[in-house]
């Protein structure tokens, strides 16, 4: 892989981790089409994760300490309200998370195989399609996210679980979920960004023997993608938590829709 690719895909990988449009789905018809990142290892991989990871923690660094700090608030003082909403926060983020894990036990293996099947992988992108325009005419009923409950999250976490699949955004089935339990808009955008932490995390800490396999001499290769995916993960993420609070996810319906059917019928004419 040249240094040029890697920061190619690293763009694409900041792009679409979070904007409601399957960054795996993405990175397996490049892969199919155009042959970009079939050489890759499963450690750029990771680094590109790492990427949008960062992008996250470093976005919701205010929000990310506050969590924190509640964990260990439980004096009875002015801000007590606040640490205990804090605190709820964290709890439905674990129980989401714990949701995710169930969900990848039991299907992770077999979700795994969608990724050596590009057709299939082409028509989840038209499902997360159909699922991000649903999402922008569900009713904001107003519900914080530190109010959820545990019913909410559980469903939440259930919906991240399945975009496990190439072709399901993660973002777009955790928001879309968010706002069908009735969780305001900004909130929703806001649980989704903060679940995607432990998510990558995860999937990051699965494939640790990887990382014994590194290529020192290929570590600029990696940076690079890490970098590029940060720095557009990073600005995404505004961008995208604007287009949620104004209903504007539709226009990223258009998108799948156009991409997973034009994959399909050069597949069939290939």
């Amino acid at each position: 892989m040249s240094f040029i690719q890697a920061i190619y895909l690293g763009i694409i990988q900041g792009l679409t981790e979070f904007i409601p449009v399957s960054s795996s789905g993405h990175l397996v018809l490049a892969q199919y089409f155009w042959g970009i990142g079939e050489n890759s290892s499963i450690v750029f991989e990771l680094f590109m994760h790492l990427g949008t990871l960062l992008a996250v923690v470093v976005y919701f660094r205010s929000m990310l300490w506050d969590l924190l700090k509640s964990l260990f608030s439980w004096k009875n003082t002015m801000n007590q309200e606040t640490h205990r909403k804090n605190r709820n926060m964290v709890l439905y983020l674990i129980i989401a998370t714990i949701g995710t894990g169930i969900v990848y036990l039991i299907f992770g293996d077999a979700f795994k195989h969608v990724y050596d099947l590009p057709g299939v992988v082409a028509v989840l992108i038209i499902v997360t399609g159909a699922i991000v325009f649903a999402s922008d005419y569900l009713k904001d009923r107003g519900i914080p996210a530190s109010n959820m409950g545990f019913w909410r999250s559980v469903s939440i976490g259930i919906s991240q679980g399945f975009a496990i699949l190439p072709g399901i955004s993660r973002s777009g089935t955790t928001i879309a979920a968010s706002l069908a339990t009735g969780i305001k808009r900004r909130d929703a955008a806001h649980f989704s960004f903060l679940l995607s932490i432990p998510a990558i995390l995860a999937a990051n800490i699965s494939e640790y023997k990887a990382f014994m396999q590194l290529d020192t001499s290929s570590l600029y290769i990696y940076l690079a993608g890490f970098l590029a995916a940060f720095i557009v993960g990073y600005f995404v993420i505004s961008f995208l938590i604007r287009l949620i609070e104004s209903s504007h996810l539709k226009y990223f319906a258009y998108y799948c829709w156009l991409l997973g059917s034009l994959s399909l019928v050069l597949m069939a004419i290939k």
